[in-house]
């Protein structure tokens, strides 16, 4: 019985991505859904003919954030890969956006969250992604079970 009731802890546990350092990311990137999402709807509700690409690409950041969210929250291979592909495509996002909004700055007459890189939200968008892909890359042990 009690071998039984010690596999059914290890595999919950093998399943959980938001242990040690993944706790960190999930509250992070909880908080740039918060702050995306606000930003994007307040901003789309009340101006989006002044800049409707920078709003977009806020609200487009903040369902990619709300997604990686998810998936750490959930667990699991399918969830880590999930997440690992979502943190990469934000990455690139964060990339193309940063770098468009400083090689022509009037594309974007307002600022997104991926503007120079994240600037407005202490460069966060650019290093999350990065902590996040290192996280999950290394949260397996040596067996490939996700921890």
């Amino acid at each position: 019985m009690a071998t039984v009731e010690q596999g059914e802890q290890k595999e919950r546990q093998s399943k959980r991505l938001i242990s040690g350092p993944g706790m960190l990311l999930v509250w992070l990137y909880g908080v740039m859904v918060v702050g995306a999402v606000s930003r994007s709807v307040y901003q789309i509700a009340t101006d989006f003919d002044r800049a409707p690409l920078a709003y977009s690409l806020s609200a487009v950041a903040g369902v990619v954030y709300g997604f990686i969210t998810y998936s750490l929250v959930r667990g699991g291979e399918t969830a880590r890969k999930a997440a690992l592909v979502c943190c990469a495509a934000e990455l690139v996002g964060v990339l193309t956006v940063g770098t468009w909004t400083l090689v022509e700055p009037s594309a974007f007459p307002d600022a997104t969250v991926w503007s120079d890189y994240g600037m407005g939200y202490i460069f966060i968008p650019v290093l999350l992604p990065l902590s996040a892909l290192y996280w999950l890359r290394t949260s397996r042990d040596v067996s490939g079970v996700t921890r």
